[in-house]
């Protein structure tokens, strides 16, 4: 059996994996996930007329279902998110399901309005696959399709966390609608293409601030919080992913247990939040970006817990890790109602850490209150000269050669220049010590991927302050990015008219050369070269080696 995927950063020979996945993805897994996105493209072109005519509500149809089907359907094909064959075709067959009560709802309705029901101009329940449309499309446009799929898969997936949290917006999902209706056109233009990419960066943009009002409504606003990195004595329960929702929810059943809770990976901000810090048992993270839990996770002693996505073949300690949401491997026990009494007794198994490490602390929780509660100290510590620029540094790690340059960038940047970091990227350097600015830590960890809306809050602001855009501030975007979610935070960067977004370690495989000339000419986007001749570039004049 074959296969073609090239949405991730890190796809075979970067081109595309055709044997297996580099993500460990198999052939049959990632066939019932073109299968799943094919069926939804289908789903969400009725849905597109039926929303054009009228309210779905007002049809015999589960709205609510039909919604919560396409946030899941999307963000089950996310890298590093689904690997089981067997649960992929179940959401297949249930898309499948959907499409035929759907299906007869439209033509029910546009018989009644007096409109001659539409079919997709291309069939959908096939899966015709990328190498397939490149044939029959000219494989600009075949690009573009690529990059608009991606960017709703990744706004799906922040828009169902902002779902589980109580945050929903008609809007969003009435552009997933049309979005996977136009991936039924036979003969798009690449400005319609083009427009339907950067108005998924509007749409993320709305996302993203959906979910921030659920994260803080519910668990307040981040703080900054020194956290513990070295494990303490005692049993010991590792949350990795993103969901903030299941963490809440372990930390609640473990009170009293005397089970100690580690974030892992992008659940490090996790620690800033008030609701979440104030139980005594979440002591501190353990580990570092995702495509390290190979090690540390079979290193780890105690029962693990992967949440949403980012998990990798647990073959060394396959009977301590459990996943909830909708992250799965084969063979894997499945926890789908946050009962997490099976990880809580696997834990008690386990000996635990034998004893107290060294004690050794980093600081995180600088979301946009944070920062913008001494926004006028920044303000000035600018217009004194104190600060002379500021670099987002930050985007998804993965374990490609080439993100050392990261690392490189991030010491290199003159002392006098502070430092914005969010997502996983962060590993590369978050333990380093880069001092302050008159107080002002000059590493600031703004939170996870989706926090990328808190650093467009603070760009904004200084914007403000300063009587200008976010153009011409002393800012420089430098992005490191390997799945989807990324893809749709480029996007919503792209949306808000940001320039000179340096982009790396490489480009994607799925953007072809002209659509990288419109980037290039439309936005000044570029791919990173070496932090030296990166920085001289943003600065003016050469570094200190």
């Amino acid at each position: 059996m074959s296969m073609f995927c090239y949405q991730c950063e890190q796809t075979a020979r970067g081109e595309g994996c055709s044997a297996v996945g580099v993500c460990g993805k198999q052939p049959e897994a990632s066939n019932l996930q073109d299968s799943i996105v094919d069926n939804l493209k289908g789903l969400g072109f009725y849905m597109d007329e039926i929303m054009q005519m009228d309210n779905c509500c007002g049809l015999d149809l589960d709205c609510g279902q039909i919604k919560r089907t396409v946030l899941e359907g999307l963000f089950t094909t996310v890298t590093n998110v689904n690997f089981d064959s067997q649960r992929l075709e179940k959401n297949n067959n249930e898309i499948i399901e959907l499409i035929k009560k759907v299906k007869p709802a439209y033509f029910k309705l546009a018989n009644r309005k007096g409109r001659m029901p539409e079919e997709p101009e291309v069939p959908t329940g096939s899966a015709v696959s990328i190498t397939e449309r490149k044939e029959l499309l000219n494989e600009d446009i075949v690009s573009l399709q690529e990059i608009l799929i991606y960017g709703m898969k990744g706004a799906a997936a922040y828009a169902d966390h902002a779902r589980i949290l109580g945050q929903e917006d008609d809007e969003v999902y009435r552009f997933f609608f049309n979005g996977l209706s136009l991936l039924t056109r036979k003969n798009p233009s690449v400005d319609e293409m083009l427009g339907a990419c950067l108005k998924c960066g509007e749409i993320n943009l709305k996302v993203m601030e959906l979910l921030d009002a659920g994260n803080t409504q519910v668990y307040g606003h981040p703080e900054p919080t020194r956290v513990r990195i070295t494990p303490v004595k005692g049993k010991a329960i590792l949350v990795s992913g993103h969901d903030l929702k299941d963490l809440e929810e372990l930390l609640r059943q473990t009170e009293y247990t005397g089970i100690n809770v580690y974030t892992h990976g992008e659940m490090l901000p996790c620690n800033a939040y008030p609701e979440l810090k104030k139980y005594p048992h979440l002591v501190g993270n353990y580990g570092g970006a995702w495509q390290d839990q190979l090690k540390e996770f079979a290193e780890f002693p105690g029962a693990i817990l992967m949440t949403t996505n980012c998990i990798q073949n647990p073959k060394n300690y396959s009977d301590r890790i459990f996943t909830s949401g909708l992250v799965a491997w084969p063979g894997v026990k499945h926890i789908p109602d946050r009962n997490f009494q099976p990880v809580i007794d696997a834990a008690l198994k386990e000996e635990g850490f034998k004893e107290d490490d060294e004690e050794k602390y980093i600081t995180v929780g600088f979301g946009r209150n944070a920062v913008l509660s001494v926004a006028d100290k920044v303000v000035e510590a600018v217009k004194s000269g104190d600060i002379k620029h500021f670099f987002l540094v930050g985007g998804c790690d993965g374990a490609k050669t080439g993100r050392n340059y990261y690392t490189d960038f991030a010491q290199k940047v003159p002392e006098d220049c502070v430092i914005l970091t969010l997502a996983c990227g962060k590993y590369r350097f978050n333990k380093l010590d880069f001092g302050d600015i008159g107080g002002i830590p000059r590493l600031l960890d703004v939170g996870q991927c989706n926090d990328a809306y808190s650093a467009i809050k603070i760009a904004v602001a200084l914007a403000e302050a300063f009587d200008t855009d976010v153009n011409n501030l002393p800012l420089s975007m430098i992005i490191s990015w390997y799945e989807q979610k990324a893809v749709a935070i480029l996007l919503t960067l792209l949306y808000l008219g940001i320039e000179n977004i340096r982009l790396g370690p490489s480009l994607p495989a799925f953007i072809t050369p002209n659509v990288l000339n419109v980037l290039v000419e439309k936005f000044r986007i570029a791919s990173i070269t070496t932090p030296e001749e990166d920085l001289k570039s943003i600065l003016g004049y050469a570094v200190a080696g």
